[in-house]
């Protein structure tokens, strides 16, 4: 897979081994993640909502106002087959256009609204209050920020020298449409929390 956003003309490059050529693909998954050329993330977030979307048909039957589950078991069961799969590798897709993530907060809201057991009609925000669950942006910055004090606080690991001194800095700098793959700083800045510094692992 050639990864580029280089716009026109631009061939991919061609690989042979034992005088065999490697065909080009334009998606391939990796580790449970589908990985585009252009590096989007639609592919990935598109197929992500279809499976969600499967589960909440499971959790759609065990919300029945008759003879269904009750309310913290639909929230044991929303939590393990939709928002394990959202928080999955949810650093890297992290990094795709917010029009492209947004499209997964219908998801969330849906299986909010089968464990709450609320009306379509009922604003976004009273079921993160009712469910005391956080909106899927604030979930995966908090990922992200996990990831991070996780890294910095072990010097072996091997992210460490590319979190901390990020190249392609002054790139992402002085392109603000482009959505740099390291977030992690502008992060830190929005929740004030840029200068703690983790404890070192022992």
């Amino acid at each position: 897979m050639h990864f580029c956003r280089r716009r026109g003309l631009h061939p991919d490059p061609e690989i042979l081994i034992n005088g065999n050529v490697i065909p080009v693909v334009s998606e391939e998954k990796f580790l449970g993640v589908l990985l585009d050329r252009k590096l989007t993330f639609r592919p990935h977030v598109s197929i992500l909502k279809k499976k969600c979307n499967k589960s909440l048909d499971l959790l759609k039957v065990l919300s029945s106002k008759s003879w269904g589950a009750d309310y913290d078991t639909l929230l044991k069961i929303y939590r393990a087959l939709v928002l394990s799969k959202l928080d999955y590798c949810s650093i890297v897709y992290g990094s795709a256009a917010k029009t492209v993530l947004q499209s997964l907060d219908s998801v969330h809201h849906q299986g909010l609204r089968l464990i709450s057991g609320a009306f379509r009609t009922s604003p976004v925000q009273s079921l993160y209050v009712m469910t005391g669950e956080l909106p899927l942006q604030l979930r995966r910055e908090k990922q992200c920020i996990k990831y991070y004090f996780k890294v910095e606080s072990n010097r072996r690991h091997p992210m460490y020298d590319r979190i901390l001194n990020p190249i392609l800095g002054t790139l992402y700098a002085n392109k603000p449409s482009y959505i740099p793959p390291h977030r992690i700083k502008k992060i830190l800045s929005c929740h004030r929390i840029e200068n703690i510094m983790p404890l070192p692992e022992d």
